[in-house]
């Protein structure tokens, strides 16, 4: 009876520690994915072998317990997963979350067999903020701008960060184009009021159609210098109105 008492003890002595187990692997595997999807980071597909490496390794240990390999494997795995975290996070822009240039270039060259359109960004008259603000205030901006820019875009594309105040979106197709136009500038709008300070953001796009990335980019500066133009002179007219009805 003590003996039947004692292996159950033991049985459930082990049960609970495979259950912890299992459980810690499986908070470790969501929260890298879901901290992944937040950075939009590609390289989340690589937790995929960690997590059947860690089933293997169960499987073995349970089959045959005399080999003792948990040890082994966990140094493994721990191994495994600060590759993987080192290769998430060199994909990332410091400063604002974003993808940053490299991996934007890695994945234009893709774009360019699969399609898609390329979204450029720039801050209207940035370097004013930086002058008159300070760069600390000019980096809150960009973050700023940035988190509302992947709000507005990650759903349907990668959002970029490939200069000091120029971004980018490569999105999949064109019909969500105008949709996230209109909400990128429905959050700036919004915040705004509580950062008086954060400037507008003009945009121009270009269709991937098989050829050259630095074509597509070039057209996509083009639109872009166009709606910084109408921006510019829809301030103007604003301007010479208010200035108008103050003289009158």
């Amino acid at each position: 009876m003590c003996l039947f008492i004692c292996s159950v003890s033991v049985y459930t002595s082990c049960l609970k520690s495979v259950i912890h187990y299992f459980g810690a692997i499986l908070y470790l595997s969501a929260s890298t994915v879901i901290t992944a999807r937040e950075f939009q980071n590609r390289s989340r597909l690589l937790i995929y072998p960690l997590i059947l490496f860690v089933m293997a390794e169960t499987i073995i240990q349970v089959a045959l317990p005399e080999l003792h390999v948990t040890w082994l494997c966990v140094t493994l795995l721990s191994v495994l997963y600060f590759i993987y975290c080192s290769e998430m996070w060199n994909q990332l822009d410091a400063l604002t979350g974003l993808l940053n240039q490299n991996s934007y270039l890695n994945r234009t060259a893709e774009m360019r067999r699969s399609g898609g359109v390329l979204v450029v960004f720039d801050v209207d008259d940035f370097k004013q903020i930086n002058d008159r603000y300070g760069h600390l205030q000019g980096d809150v901006c960009l973050a700023e701008i940035a988190d509302c820019i992947k709000k507005a875009y990650a759903r349907c594309g990668y959002c970029y960060r490939i200069g000091g105040d120029e971004f980018c979106v490569l999105l999949k197709d064109e019909a969500s184009e105008a949709c996230c136009a209109a909400t990128l500038q429905a959050l700036l709008a919004e915040r705004r009021k509580t950062l008086a300070i954060l400037p507008t953001v003009s945009l121009g796009s270009a269709v991937f159609s098989g050829e050259d990335v630095v074509a597509v980019k070039d057209r996509a500066d083009r639109a872009l210098y166009c709606a910084k133009k109408e921006q510019k002179a829809r301030a103007a007219a604003e301007k010479h109105g208010d200035d108008s009805e103050r003289t009158a």
